[in-house]
């Protein structure tokens, strides 16, 4: 039988996508009106996705919170949390949920055609038939409800989505992003945040939340996608039999509106919220944002990527430096976002001044007309077509499964337009068409057009306010108080009751037949085998090189290490300032615009980075080795280019240029303070490991906020610290750019060695020599401790580095806390199991998540452990601190009496594996096997790991208590988060201080 012998379906395309190997089938189902699309090929890593398209009428969040809610159980899955349920005994590569301006996607991956099945079934369930019209307790604890412990105790709000977006608000690129998308469509449904603003979040019903389901999450308004090596035709007839058959055919007014053009550019001026002590100077963000066309002109869709590399965001790109250049801002973004239906170009000035204004959009303006008049740099073009067309053919999406990337930019045509959901998965013919255009002033039209006469445009400015937190913090206590005081003592009395019922629900445990509803996968469904190692080792003109022999469609992956033992612990900020400067800084070749072109136009790029690796025979001598890393990719053909041009970057740069170096430094600064409050979570955890760590040390050191801190001092008083800083980045270069300091991992088939070979043989002998690197050996600052530092094939510390415990609370502008508890259970005792590998799935998805997440309101919370015995518990977006400390070291006796059912023991291994057990690409196999020889992992420790995984037991994990005791016995703790919360517990803290 054939997909068109399907009597429920009608096949409305049925093309070959030869880009992408694949078979793509449109269908619709003729009762319910859904739309369903297939992606077959031979690709394991199966993928299933239901989206809705979901315009928000106003910005209470609605769609996100329904996201939220249906996940919360369903008529044939009637637990609490399905969702988690799968996370604990599943083995998906991917299960989430997402909530876009626009639509909302629930997408699924696994390599196990069971578990698949499985995670389809509870998915459909979920959108169709959730447990919300049961009763409120689900909105109330995922959106929003209010909190009153007594009738004497303060009126709170909470909620898991509640929460979420105040930290999402409370991020200054956050806002700006979300006033960009709402000022240049007004009359549609993107004037509306869809995750919800939370001042009025609370303005939701439980009944216009209900309403909201039963109008958008209807088979006629969905979007079924079918991704890798299945039996579409049995999948589909599941789905009309279970699900789809149920429902008829209605009509739901989705459509996503058509913002007409504006005659004029707007203006929208807006507030964020920076600390009571932070400068207001060179803080506001200014940004010059038009609207380009539809997301339905494919050609229009790349040729804007393009332009946004060639004009914007390739380094030394033309609108980046004039602003620059200017004195406009510290650091220049941009971005094109064309996931909307009519996408965005915007050009965003941050750490610049309000009155700066005029002159940002006369720069801009006047750069672009210039480029019109005189024409793009052909190159410029040319390596931003090669470069977007080298990621489209390679289709390395990290740690994402490719068919759920093609599966999201599949919406991107599908939801604007259901007969043309394929045109930007046949790529390779719109590249060919642009790289025809390059010399015809195509793209120079396209400036004209779109950016210059387009008057559908805005200027967006957001601009800073100290102590904006705090005051609404202020005004919004105020109004729940001046609320309470309206309410009669009974009104009250039913605001404590209804704070316990919901506390108690969220105490209540499913029942058991319940979760038994639940599929899961047995252990003897997983295999014993481990992912396969491979490294070889190979010697290159006298170079130690470790090749990693896999099928990578002709492509060679290249990374140079360099040992950095013998760099004095003061200058390990200068380490990190070298790993960021190069690569975007003039060479003796290069331009340093010219030089990021010369790479993208022959080959998939270059990068640099710090690694640490650690020698797990080792532990308690805290032995590890620290490297600088610069990695590229290239086609066979194209290996010379490569390491040509990785030799200009190490040996050619231009290293006393004060200008550059100055841009640069701002640019780390603003990077790091964004990253701040988007990743708190890692930053704190890694600071607070940092006070006892010294691996922890040195990675905070490099890119922390010891790191920060430096950059901070730095860019603040340049002109006062120029001469040591380009003293210390030459000497650090000279010193450890040499062959006899390095070592090569190279990733390819068996005939990309050649190509390597021959192309090293040119580069090797050019880098510096012993003697060069001796002479500048006291300006490095090396360490005489470690005096055959040089040897690369040893494993040895960088220096001794100096520890201190701080427990520090850093106060920012945001409204929500990250906060981290850590320790090393090694060094009080305790040993590495491959049960802690059980006790992080344990603890992120039962004990933390129920106390932090679902009670707390927390939007995440975490923990890890190491072989190296360093383990952490963290949270993020949590609204709390002290009750959160509480949780943490209530840990151990959680431990001490853990007891769950064979099942649920089960469903825990299983989550573990699923974990470990990550498809990989050709480049993350070659990535996996170097990290493990670099950290003497051999094959049979992780045969003894897996095997302690899987043959666990309860009383394993009980054991653990004895680990989480000795972590915890250390007392290390680090909070980011509101400068309130922070003096209110300040008592917490060795240290407090703003970080700004």
């Amino acid at each position: 039988m054939s997909i068109y012998d399907l009597t429920a379906y009608e096949v409305i395309q049925d093309k070959e996508l030869s880009d992408l190997k694949s078979q793509g089938i449109l269908l619709k189902h003729k009762k319910s009106g859904a739309r369903v699309l297939l992606m077959e090929n031979d690709d394991e890593n199966k993928v299933f996705a239901i989206g809705f398209r979901t315009p928000p009428s106003d910005s209470t969040g609605v769609p996100h919170i329904m996201e939220h809610s249906v996940l919360c159980g369903s008529k044939e899955f009637p637990v609490k949390d399905p969702f988690v349920e799968l996370v604990k005994g599943s083995l998906n590569t991917f299960l989430n949920a997402m909530t876009y301006p626009d639509k909302t996607v629930y997408p699924v991956a696994s390599c196990n055609d069971k578990d698949f099945q499985n995670l389809m079934h509870v998915y459909m369930d979920a959108v169709f038939y959730p447990n919300i019209y049961q009763n409120d307790k689900t909105f109330r604890q995922e959106g929003w409800s209010y909190h009153l412990d007594d009738p004497d105790g303060e009126l709170t709000l909470s909620g898991v989505v509640y929460n979420e977006m105040k930290g999402a608000f409370s991020s200054p690129e956050g806002v700006l992003d979300r006033v960009i998308l709402n000022s240049l469509f007004p009359d549609t449904s993107y004037a509306n945040e869809s995750g919800g603003d939370p001042e009025v979040i609370p303005e939701l019903t439980y009944e216009q939340f209900l309403d909201f389901h039963r109008k958008y999450y209807h088979p006629s308004n969905s979007y079924i996608y079918l991704y890798g090596d299945m039996d579409m035709e049995e999948k589909l007839r599941w789905l009309d039999e279970n699900y789809l058959s149920d429902f008829d055919q209605i009509q739901v007014d989705s459509a996503i509106r058509y913002q007409q053009p504006f005659t004029g550019m707007k203006e929208i001026v807006r507030e964020y919220s920076i600390a009571s002590d932070e400068n207001i100077s060179d803080n506001t963000y200014l940004s010059y944002n038009k609207v380009i066309g539809t997301s339905l002109d494919e050609k229009l869709y790349l040729a804007f990527q393009i332009l946004d590399y060639a004009l914007l965001s390739a380094p030394g790109a033309p609108l980046k430096k004039a602003l620059l250049d200017a004195g406009i801002g510290k650091d220049i973004m941009g971005s094109y976002d064309n996931g909307v239906y009519q996408p965005i170009f915007s050009v965003i000035a941050k750490n610049a001044n309000m009155e700066q204004k005029e002159e940002f959009i006369h720069v801009i303006e006047d750069t672009l007309k210039n480029i019109a008049e005189k024409g793009i740099d052909r190159k410029a073009l040319r390596a931003g077509i090669n470069y977007h067309e080298f990621r489209f053919r390679e289709a390395d999406f990290g740690n994402y499964p490719r068919g759920l990337m093609y599966g999201l930019q599949l919406f991107d045509s599908w939801l604007y337009d259901e007969e043309k959901p394929f045109i930007h998965m046949e790529a390779i013919p719109t590249f060919e068409f642009l790289k025809s255009q390059v010399e015809t002033g195509y793209f120079e039209d396209l400036i004209r057009t779109y950016l210059l006469d387009n008057t559908h445009g805005s200027i967006v400015i957001i601009r800073p306010e100290q102590g904006r937190t705090a005051r609404m913090d202020r005004e919004l206590a105020e109004k729940l108080q001046s609320y309470k005081d309206s309410l009669s003592p009974e009104e009250v009395e039913n605001l404590v009751s209804a704070t316990k019922e919901l506390e108690a629900y969220q105490e209540e445990e499913s029942a058991p037949e319940d979760l038994e509803k639940i599929p899961v996968l047995h252990r003897e469904d997983i295999s014993r085998e481990i992912a396969p190692i491979y490294n070889d080792e190979k010697e290159i003109d006298g170079v130690k090189m470790v090749h990693h022999n896999v099928e990578t469609n002709g492509i060679g992956y290249v990374t140079l290490m360099f040992d950095l033992s013998g760099i004095k612990e003061e200058k390990l900020p200068y380490v990190g300032i070298l790993q960021s400067v190069l690569g975007i800084i003039d060479t003796t070749n290069y331009e340093y615009g010219e030089l990021f072109n010369e790479i993208n136009v022959h080959t998939g790029g270059i990068g640099t980075s710090l690694e640490l690796y650690t020698d797990v025979t080792k532990v308690k001598e805290k032995d590890f080795r620290a490297t600088f890393e610069i990695k590229g990719k290239a086609l066979y053909p194209k290996m010379d280019v490569l390491l040509s041009m990785m030799r200009e970057i190490l040996m050619e740069s231009k290293l006393d240029d004060e200008k550059r170096l100055k841009e640069i430094l701002a640019m780390l600064k603003s990077r790091l303070q964004m990253s701040f409050l988007s990743s708190g979570h890692t930053t704190a955890a890694l600071r607070s490991l940092s006070y006892t760590s010294p691996i922890a040390k040195f990675k905070d050191d490099t890119d922390g906020i010891g790191y920060y801190e430096v950059v901070k001092e730095i860019e603040e008083d340049f002109e006062g610290h120029k001469e040591e800083l380009i003293r210390s980045l030459k000497a650090i270069a000279a010193k450890i750019f040499r062959a006899d300091n390095m070592m090569i991992s190279y990733t390819s088939a068996e005939e990309g060695l050649e190509p390597m070979k021959n192309a090293f043989a040119a580069v090797g002998s050019r880098l510096n020599d012993t003697a060069d690197a001796g002479a500048d050996a006291d300006a490095a600052g090396a360490d005489v401790q470690n005096a055959d530092a040089g040897a690369a094939d040893e494993v040895s510390g960088p220096c001794i580095l100096h520890c201190r415990k701080r427990n520090e609370g850093f106060k920012t502008s945001s409204k929500v806390q990250y906060v981290a508890r850590t320790g090393n259970f090694i060094d009080a005792g305790a040993e590495y199991t491959g049960a802690l590998q059980i006790l992080k799935v344990i603890l992120s998805y039962d004990y933390l998540w129920q106390n932090i997440r679902v009670k707390g309101g927390a939007y995440g919370c975490m923990s890890n452990f190491n072989r190296i015995g360093e383990g952490y518990l963290i949270s993020y977006r949590d609204p709390n601190l002290k009750k959160t400390m509480d949780v943490y070291e209530g840990v151990v006796e959680y431990l001490k009496n853990f007891n769950v059912s064979d099942r649920d023991m089960n469903k825990f291994i299983i989550g573990t594996i699923s974990n470990i057990d990550r498809p990989m690409n050709p480049s993350a196999k070659g990535s996996r096997s170097m990290n493990l020889y670099m950290n003497r992992v051999t094959e049979e420790m992780i045969r003894e790991e897996r095997a302690q995984i899987l043959d666990a037991d309860q009383a394993d994990i009980r054991a653990l208590a004895k680990v989480l005791e000795a972590m915890l016995s250390e007392h290390s703790l680090c909070v980011i988060g509101s400068e309130e919360k922070i003096e209110e517990n300040k008592d917490m803290f060795m240290e407090v201080r703003t970080l700004s």
